[in-house]
């Protein structure tokens, strides 16, 4: 039996990276798991290989053994937009959050532009996990133009001079949700194209 300082000690770590695990920044941060190194599959690889994708995070997010054991490009691009959903969900919570503070007017309008682009941003990566099958031409685009969206938002907080790390860390994360998404998007439409030959 461990010493009772012992005990006191693991407890409150214990409890503290419990805290730790609820707090609102984890839900917009990637989680980084503790665990033994995943293999990518070719699926993941070529993902994260695309132009625009951030490959650093997307190995991060897609080497997990879930997306790792997916092989459908269909079902990888579903998990994508799950992904990119429960992401953008947090970043929303974050930016309601911010709207309940005292601010400026200008930040009011800025920070009530980027919940509307989160809100659209939400729906559209639900829709496109609806179209991957039948229309990966429409979920391609679908997915491609919420990147003004994000920009948009990005340049209204910077003009009212909204100084909120958080919110800026949730835009960059959902780009790269955004970048993966219009890849897996484009290897359906290329998969489909070569089908229809």
């Amino acid at each position: 039996m461990a010493p009772p300082n012992h005990y006191c000690f693991f407890s409150t770590i214990f409890f503290f990276l419990f805290l730790l695990s609820f707090s609102p920044t984890s839900a917009i941060l990637p989680k980084v798991n503790v665990r033994l190194p995943v293999t990518p599959s070719k699926l993941v690889k070529r993902v994260c290989k695309g132009d625009t994708v951030d490959r650093n995070f997307c190995l991060q997010v897609l080497t997990t053994p879930e997306a790792v054991a997916v092989k459908d490009p269909t079902k990888l691009g579903t998990l994508i937009m799950q992904l990119g959903a429960a992401n953008g969900k947090a970043t929303l919570d974050a930016y309601n959050e911010m709207i309940k503070k005292p601010g400026s007017p200008q930040a009011l309008k800025a920070l009530n532009s980027c919940v509307e682009a989160y809100k659209y941003a939400i729906q559209s990566f639900k829709m496109v996990s609806t179209e991957l099958v039948d229309d990966p031409m429409t979920a391609n685009y679908d997915v491609s133009v919420l990147f003004p969206e994000i920009t948009n938002c990005e340049k209204a907080l910077t003009d009212a001079k909204v100084e909120a790390p958080r919110l800026y860390d949730g835009n960059r994360f959902i780009k790269y949700y955004i970048a993966m998404g219009s890849q897996i998007t484009s290897i359906l439409e290329d998969q489909s194209k070569e089908n229809d030959y």
